[in-house]
C-alpha cells in the first residue's frame, strides 16, 4: 500500500512539473511574441541603398523628361574618351572601346547618333583627337566636320593609387569627367562620376565598371543640359 501511495505521488509530482515546464515555454513564446521578435530582421543598410538607388532613378527619369527630343532627335555627336596619367592625355581609341559603347547605348536611347571608334578612327587624325583633349577649338571643328558630328562629347579618365595602411593594399581612385561642346568648341554641358576601390593596377576596366554604373545619370544630366541650351536660344 505504501508503494502504490509512493508511485501515485511521483505520478502527480512529474505532471506538475511537465505543467510548469509547458507554462514556461508557452510564456517565454508569448513574451517573445509581444515583443515582436523575428529571427531575421532587415539590415538598415540595405534599405538605405535601396532608397538612394530609388532616389537617383526618380532623378534621372526627371532630366530624361525635358520636352526636346524632337531637336535632338538623329543628329550626330562624336564620343571620344582618353586617359589623364600625370599629366599626360593618352587618347587612343582602340583601348576604350567598351567605354564608348557603353556611352553610345545609353545616348542613342535618347535619340543621338553615334560614331564607333573605329569609324572616329578611320576619319580623325589621331593628332586631332589628342588637340581636342587640349580644348583646341579649330581642331574640334576640323574633327567633327569630317564626321559631320553636331556635338563631341569627351570623357577623360583620372586615377590614383595609394597604399591602405589599415587593410594594407592597394586602393584606387577613379574619375570620369564628360564635357559637351558643339561642333564648335562651345560648352554645353559637364558631368562626373567618381568610385574607388581596392582592386590592382587595372585602371581601364574599373573605368569600365564605373562607366557602367554611371552612364544613366551622366547621360540623363547631359541630356538635360543640352535640352535647356536649346530652349534658351
Amino acid at each position: 500500500m505504501i508503494t502504490c501511495n509512493l508511485f501515485k505521488s511521483l505520478r502527480a509530482a512529474l505532471a506538475v512539473l511537465a505543467a510548469v515546464g509547458v507554462l514556461g515555454v508557452s510564456s517565454l513564446g508569448l513574451q517573445a511574441h509581444a515583443q515582436g521578435f523575428k529571427f531575421s530582421n532587415p539590415d538598415p543598410s540595405e534599405k538605405a541603398d535601396k532608397d538612394a538607388q530609388d532616389k537617383r532613378n526618380a532623378q534621372v527619369q526627371e532630366m530624361l523628361a525635358a520636352p526636346c527630343l524632337n531637336r535632338i532627335k538623329n543628329q550626330k555627336i562624336m564620343v571620344v574618351i582618353a586617359e589623364n596619367k600625370d599629366g599626360f592625355i593618352s587618347a587612343n581609341q582602340a583601348s576604350y572601346n567598351t567605354h564608348v559603347s557603353a556611352i553610345n547605348d545609353r545616348l542613342q536611347g535618347v535619340g543621338l547618333r553615334t560614331f564607333t571608334p573605329a569609324q572616329i578612327r578611320s576619319q580623325v587624325a589621331q593628332a586631332e583627337i589628342n588637340a581636342v583633349f587640349k580644348n583646341d577649338a579649330q581642331a574640334a571643328i576640323s574633327a567633327s566636320s569630317r564626321l559631320a558630328a553636331q556635338y563631341i562629347l569627351r570623357g577623360v579618365i583620372t586615377s590614383s593609387t595609394h597604399r591602405n595602411a589599415i587593410v594594407n593594399v592597394n586602393q584606387v581612385s577613379i574619375g570620369m569627367k564628360f564635357t559637351l561642346t558643339g561642333a564648335n568648341g562651345r560648352l554645353i554641358s559637364q558631368s562626373s562620376a567618381s568610385n574607388e576601390s581596392y582592386a590592382g593596377h587595372d585602371v581601364a576596366g574599373m573605368a569600365l565598371t564605373l562607366v557602367e554604373e554611371s552612364a544613366e545619370e551622366v547621360v540623363a544630366k547631359l541630356y538635360s543640359d543640352h535640352c535647356k541650351a536649346a530652349a534658351a536660344k
